[in-house]
């Protein structure tokens, strides 16, 4: 996984709230497979963001905090942070474009 990392609820605040570029966070499960089928999408945006935008990963089973604290009901559910506030939240297998549309509102330029 280019560029993306794992948080967790302990390292959410440090990782995502506090962050200095815009975050996406993908909250997903491993029995998922949406969330599966989005995977590599999430990667390629990874790659052609980098430096723009942080990708991040969260297992919505082994953290239940911080889903159930933004209302995640449903994954795959892709939630872009800018300066510590959700500025978009997108649920489901959607098409790159649509993520890509999402991050470029907020990417560093």
């Amino acid at each position: 996984m280019a560029g993306i990392s794992e948080v967790s609820d302990a390292n959410f605040e440090a990782e995502v709230l506090r962050s200095a570029t815009p975050v996406l966070i993908d909250f997903w499960a491993p029995w998922c497979g949406p969330c599966r089928a989005i995977a590599p999408v999430v990667e390629e945006l990874a790659r052609e963001y980098a430096g723009k935008v942080k990708i991040v990963k969260m297992n919505v089973d082994d953290n239940p905090q911080t889903p159930a604290k933004y209302g995640v009901r449903g994954i795959p559910n892709l939630i872009v942070f800018k300066g510590g506030q959700v500025a978009e939240q997108i649920v489901g297998a959607v098409p790159k474009a649509r993520l890509a549309k999402a991050l470029d509102s907020v990417a560093v330029a």
